[in-house]
């Protein structure tokens, strides 16, 4: 769904990180915790989300948190558990002091591996949507073979979509090169049945791949 004046969209999307690393604020000042870390290397590639993170953060803070102004906006932000003897408005305000330090000095994207689901989906979005959306666990209900599905994906993408879905299915394979990091990334990204008979995971998103080019 998509939401109407999102006030604080990029905030909720790196709150959304912390779930995946325990619903605890874990920075300290001297260094920013796993949650905060996964978002910087994401950053790293989409320049312009930490500047609007630090705004949003900036918004929020200046109304304050229990400001009716926004107590809707707030309502629908991930619920994200202080540590003892701090708030939530002090963490935020050091989630901003190390944004400000990111962007002094922004990090390089790098093909790193990611750390967390959070961090997985983020680095490969649209790949994450082909396999969640299409080879899902009721796979066998909708769609009769890999290839209908496919076909399927492929009648109500963009073009900027499988440009994109291309680039992130040759990435999603040099990062990983053994077998069983691939079947445990996929997994991650929403793969929850096999290749077709005889054919290895590595192989079949490789077909999947040459598919999609020659459909662009």
């Amino acid at each position: 769904m998509t939401l109407i004046n999102d006030r604080f969209k990029e905030l909720r999307n790196l709150l959304r990180s912390y779930e995946e690393t325990g619903y605890t604020f874990d920075d300290a000042p001297d260094r920013p915790g796993a949650a905060l870390s996964a978002f910087f290397r994401q950053a790293a590639r989409h320049p312009g989300q930490a500047a609007a993170v630090a705004a949003e953060i900036d918004d929020l803070l200046s109304k304050g948190l229990f400001s009716e102004e926004i107590a809707e906006d707030v309502d629908l932000l991930p619920h994200i558990n202080p540590p003892s003897g701090a708030t939530v408005e002090e963490c935020l305000l050091l989630v901003r002091q190390h944004v400000a330090h990111f962007l002094e000095a922004p990090e390089r994207p790098t093909l790193v591996t990611p750390q967390t689901a959070w961090e997985w989906k983020g680095r490969f979005p649209e790949l994450s949507h082909f396999l969640s959306a299409y080879f899902h666990q009721d796979f066998e209900t909708e769609y009769a073979s890999h290839r209908e599905a496919v076909d399927d994906y492929l009648d109500g993408v963009s073009e900027s979509d499988l440009r994109t879905v291309i680039t992130e299915i040759q990435d999603f394979l040099d990062m990983n090169a053994d077998d069983a990091s691939l079947r445990a990334a996929s997994g991650i990204l929403g793969l929850r049945i096999s290749p077709p008979k005889g054919v290895s995971l590595r192989r079949w998103l490789n077909d999947v791949r040459e598919i999609i080019a020659h459909r662009k």
